[in-house]
């Protein structure tokens, strides 16, 4: 009985030792989020005036250019998943791997070639055993990404969807994230990027616009529209704003991403937290018992010592 009684001892400690750093891991989940949800709503501005920027040239002039044109048979598709680099955070990157493969199924079925790329070593880590292509990956910057991250990410792809697809490059580019929707709920979506859709641009909303940077400021249907001039050239300001584009709503993602992985964080370790408690409380209650049966054998052996002990004694009188 002894030897059962520490062993619940022990467990116990182990358990304790384990919610003390759940703990821990829950309130640093929850002082980063204020941070990261501070950047998520200090990066909206510049992407809603970016996106609007953008919207203009597109829809204010009759440019052809690669980045707003759409190819009359698409073949490459680029997918960008948004994971993170560490896990105990519940269904979060699971949730956005599975939204990234039916993606790609999507396009598959479309009868379009699909290059992945990566940012997160989760991401990376759940293609490279399944051993699946990936274009490129980035790690190492998921929990706190900066607007340099997201350009170094940006790069590839914007030289990837200008250049021919013989030649490697790709027709669209699609971004699978979590959008940080509150504390409770963050949600896996996949938007395209490029090429912009005319068609939703002329209805006021970017294609996969979201973060209130697609239909702010976008042009509305009906009236008379604005007249613009470019300088030097509608090819030249779409030369140099789509790049920034692409890369603003890269660093909104990533910084969408950051949140939701944080929350999700939170609520995992509250929940392991919440469950070492109750399990705690259990073994205490097991120990409890263990140690009453163990006192209560003690006090019978006892008795029955000392009752043998008197009959002895009678007998020999």
């Amino acid at each position: 009985m002894g030897a059962q009684l520490r062993v619940y001892k022990r467990r116990i400690r182990s358990v304790s030792a384990t919610k003390k750093i759940t703990r821990a891991m829950e309130m640093i989940a929850a002082s980063r989020i204020v941070k990261a949800q501070r950047r998520v709503a200090a990066s909206t501005p510049y992407a809603t005036e970016l996106t609007r920027a953008v919207t203009a040239v597109a829809t204010g002039s009759n440019a052809k250019h690669p980045l707003t044109t759409e190819a009359e048979q698409p073949r490459r598709a680029a997918v960008l998943l948004l994971t993170s680099d560490r896990g105990l955070a519940g269904g979060y990157n699971s949730n956005a791997i599975k939204t990234a493969e039916q993606l790609s199924e999507r396009l598959r079925g479309e009868g379009k070639e699909v290059a992945t790329y990566i940012v997160g070593r989760k991401g990376v880590a759940y293609y490279q055993f399944r051993e699946r292509a990936i274009a490129q990956s980035w790690t190492g910057f998921t929990d706190d990404p900066d607007y340099a991250d997201a350009k170094q990410v940006a790069d590839p792809l914007i030289e990837a969807i200008q250049q021919d697809t013989d030649e490697g490059g790709v027709d669209e580019l699609h971004i699978v994230y979590t959008e940080f929707v509150s504390m409770l709920t963050q949600t896996p979506v996949d938007n395209r990027l490029l090429p912009l859709s005319l068609d939703s641009v002329s209805s006021g909303a970017l294609e996969g616009g979201s973060e209130g940077a697609g239909t702010e400021g976008a042009p509305k249907t009906g009236g008379v529209r604005p007249l613009y001039e470019f300088e030097p050239s509608a090819e030249g300001v779409l030369d140099a704003l789509l790049p920034r584009y692409v890369e603003s709503r890269i660093y909104n993602a990533l910084l969408q991403s950051a949140a939701s992985k944080h929350a999700a964080t939170r609520r995992a370790m509250k929940s392991a937290t919440d469950n070492a408690g109750e399990l705690i409380e259990s073994l205490s209650r097991l120990a409890n018992a263990a140690r009453q049966a163990e006192i209560t054998q003690e006090i019978s052996e006892i008795v029955g010592g000392s009752a043998a002990l008197s009959d002895a004694t009678a007998g020999s009188d």
